[in-house]
């Protein structure tokens, strides 16, 4: 259990729903007001969390592409110095970009120890979901596994589709990863794991059109972190909860203002601080 509590904050976001209503929406406020009063452990939990695109802006780039993601607290320019000489990033994140990046330097570790055979992108979120995976958050924890998921089984029947191995496109080395791997199946073999996987494989196999589909993964998105953060009020969960749901929002109201509209609402919905405190 965590030992700050931010009951002010958490009841206070519905404000900040209000406020981007009349305003035009602004995560980086959000952000802003957010560590203000974070202390110091649970703003290194949060800055956690906004590496998952940290990451994704250093794979873009690697990849040649100029494409940038603003969720990432990395500037644009940062992300191409830390792919010249990581000093930003938290060490597991460093290693794996130093081993790609300068494989002859005496900095970097062996092969065996970065598993540099695979894809940058591939080992660089590896290494970012292992660091999740030992986060003091519950809901970090339990929510970036679910994530990594979703991810991976959409992955996977899109490389399916494609003639790929599975194995060369999902994340993380675990039992359920080495299920995917091996399983003919059309759920993977997952379905006694995660009771989502028909839904989700169905919205990648039978939704051409590409709004709705990544409309309905999200949807599914949303409902298992609904579920995870069920019985978070006014702990840092709760605003990790907040800020993942946030985040969505964002995404969406950059590709198509209806359903980020519609998001932003259901996100209002949920945030009734009157709500919370009557289940207490």
């Amino acid at each position: 259990m965590f030992s700050t509590s931010y009951y002010a904050l958490v009841a206070g976001f519905r404000e900040y729903a209000l406020d981007a209503e009349t305003k035009g929406f602004d995560i980086e406020s959000i952000l802003s007001e957010v560590f203000e009063v974070l202390s110091s452990s649970d703003a290194k939990t949060v800055k956690l969390l906004y590496a998952y695109y940290d990451c994704e802006n250093l794979i873009s780039r690697y990849n040649g592409s100029s494409t940038y993601n603003a969720l990432g607290r990395l500037s644009s320019e940062e992300v191409g110095e830390e792919l010249q000489r990581p000093s930003r990033l938290a060490e597991p994140l460093a290693k794996v970009v130093r081993a790609y990046t300068a494989p002859e330097s005496e900095e970097v570790e062996s092969a065996e120890d970065t598993d540099s055979v695979k894809p940058f992108g591939q080992a660089l979120m590896s290494a970012y979901y292992k660091m999740c995976a030992a986060s003091g958050s519950r809901l970090l924890r339990e929510w970036s596994k679910t994530d990594r998921m979703i991810r991976n089984v959409v992955a996977a029947t899109l490389a399916r589709q494609q003639g790929v191995a599975v194995d060369s496109v999902v994340v993380g080395e675990d039992i359920l990863t080495d299920t995917m791997s091996r399983s003919s199946a059309a759920d993977f073999g997952l379905r006694a794991e995660l009771p989502f996987v028909e839904q989700l494989v169905a919205a990648v196999v039978d939704e051409h059109n590409m709004v709705e589909k990544e409309r309905k993964i999200d949807n599914i998105r949303w409902a298992e972190l609904s579920e995870l953060s069920t019985f978070d009020y006014f702990d840092l969960n709760a605003v990790i909860a907040y800020l993942v749901k946030v985040n969505m929002v964002a995404r969406w109201a950059q590709l198509d203002k209806k359903v980020g509209r519609e998001m932003f609402d259901r996100l209002v919905a949920e945030l009734d601080g009157k709500e919370m405190i009557n289940k207490l």
